[in-house]
């Protein structure tokens, strides 16, 4: 929520799901592209930006492209 807010992103264009789940820590993101799948959020030709945030000022992302 703090990327969504500093970047300026509306919510349509973020996908959250630890009000349901928690903190899942390495589960997080497959378990949110599953349901975003499931919900018709993301599929064929969306374009999303995954991130990843870790103890400390450990980060990952990736931009990944479905076609």
């Amino acid at each position: 929520q703090a990327y969504q807010s500093a970047m300026g992103l509306p919510d349509e264009k973020i996908f959250h799901n630890i009000q349901r789940y928690g903190n899942t820590t390495a589960g997080s993101i497959p378990i949110a592209l599953d349901e975003a799948i499931e919900m018709k959020r993301i599929g064929k030709g969306s374009t999303v930006l995954f991130i990843g945030l870790g103890s400390g000022v450990t980060w990952g992302a990736i931009i990944y492209r479905f076609d």
